[in-house]
């Protein structure tokens, strides 16, 4: 089963591919990852990306699209997997149509203001990267890390004004592909105001009627 997650930040697209990876037994393939492997690894696309990113600009999409394709050839692809964070574009999305035909395209829906409620309200602890949030997901103390008791941050990309600017920058590069995959009957719009749980279990439901 080949299935694109979309979503707008803060939908939920991480918690549903790991979800979804533990109940169809494919791998979760998300471009932030497959970055972190290439640079850390040091393959000639990493190399290429590492240098992209410390002179401040965007990976270009060729870069993007070979580390997805060299990607999903590999061995543990071979009876599906779950995208996500690409494509991002009409582009990319032409491109990936190249390589593989998809099963489903997976649509998580929410309101913008439980996006702003959802991201505004995450805080972490730098030292060790545990992530809470002030309304879900509480610290045992008030702005303190359980385990280390540091002080918790607000990261920048989650303060009100940068959330406004990444939906921005979604809905205009990104939500053209809800009509994209939906001319081609692949959208399956999930209600992603849920909790994890139920989105998780509605969205099995969905793929076994599908």
């Amino acid at each position: 089963m080949r299935i694109v997650l979309l979503g707008p930040p803060g939908a939920g697209k991480g918690t549903m591919a790991s979800g979804l990876k533990n109940v169809l037994n494919i791998p979760h393939i998300s471009t932030g990852d497959l970055f972190r492997y290439n640079i850390s690894h040091d393959t000639e696309l990493g190399k290429k990306v590492k240098l992209i990113l410390s002179s401040g600009d965007l990976v270009p999409d060729e870069i993007t699209i070979d580390m997805v394709n060299e990607r999903i050839k590999k061995d543990d692809s071979k009876n599906g997997f779950i995208l996500d964070g690409f494509p991002r574009t009409i582009n990319q999305a032409e491109a990936l149509s190249n390589m593989i035909k998809l099963d489903y395209v997976i649509n998580l829906v929410i309101s913008e203001d439980e996006i702003i409620r959802r991201l505004s309200g995450r805080r972490v602890c730098l030292s060790n990267g545990h992530l809470y949030h002030i309304e879900f997901n509480p610290p045992k103390v008030d702005g303190i890390d359980d385990e280390t008791g540091e002080e918790l941050i607000q990261r920048d990309d989650d303060k009100p004004e940068a959330i406004s600017n990444r939906l921005n920058v979604y809905n205009l590069q990104t939500l053209p592909l809800i009509d994209y995959y939906m001319k081609k009957k692949l959208i399956m719009n999930v209600d992603a105001s849920l909790t994890p749980s139920e989105i998780l279990s509605n969205t099995v439901e969905i793929l076994k009627k599908s």
